[in-house]
């Protein structure tokens, strides 16, 4: 499996473009390529995925956690080069996109194999799940239901072992010792608290990071 950062506040590649926001593409063997988010601007992110070598017609799932523009706001400029991903949109969403299939999530529900959605937690964001050999991984978009809401909920799938997105004021740093991986970005205010705190768990962020995870081994990342 591999994510890939196409969005944040930070590059960790020197031709990316960094802005607020936050967008990630996963890729897992056997399942379709999920764009998670799609940042605040469309020309960034369409810039950004071009200089990544990805092609955004093969997106077939796209995943919005919540509302907020920084989250949404590349949305309209990715559906217009691609014409047949399916939207899961949260339920507090509320805006149509006619011809396009599109599942309002509410409940917890499996996206595809081995990918789920918490549900939207608190009335306003959804994170996704992905289940892999060696635990959970966990991506947020902001966080904003409260990131113990946001693992409780996750944890009905089994173990979490990594956590990657933003996380919004987040401060109970405890919930945090379980796991084997953490990439906090986007809106992350207590980095470097983290990091001081889990250095052997701290990944750095980043548009452009790519976070590769392989069967039967520890929770480790490629890092490029």
């Amino acid at each position: 499996m591999r994510i890939t950062l196409v969005y944040d506040n930070t590059v960790c590649r020197r031709e990316l473009t960094a802005d607020w926001g936050f967008s990630c593409l996963i890729e897992m063997e056997g399942s379709p390529k999920i764009l998670f988010d799609t940042g605040a601007k469309g020309h960034i992110l369409l810039s950004n995925m071009e200089k990544l070598a990805i092609d955004p017609s093969t997106v077939e799932i796209v995943v919005i956690s919540h509302f907020h523009w920084d989250h949404t706001g590349g949305l309209a400029d990715f559906l217009e080069v691609n014409h047949t991903a399916k939207l899961y949109l949260p339920a507090s969403f509320r805006k149509s996109f006619p011809g396009r299939e599109v599942v309002e999530v509410a409940e917890s529900i499996q996206v595809c194999e081995n990918v789920y959605s918490t549900g939207e937690l608190e009335g306003i964001e959804q994170s996704l799940v992905l289940k892999t050999d060696t635990g959970l991984v966990v991506i947020a978009g902001c966080s904003h239901p409260g990131v113990g809401t946001i693992l409780k909920a996750a944890s009905q799938f089994g173990n979490v072992s990594a956590l990657i997105g933003g996380l919004h004021g987040f401060r109970e740093f405890g919930l945090l010792q379980d796991l084997q991986l953490v990439c906090a970005c986007h809106c992350t205010q207590h980095q470097s608290e983290i990091k001081r705190l889990y250095p052997e768990k701290w990944v750095e962020g980043g548009a452009g990071k790519v976070l590769s995870f392989y069967p039967h081994l520890s929770c480790r990342l490629h890092r490029r």
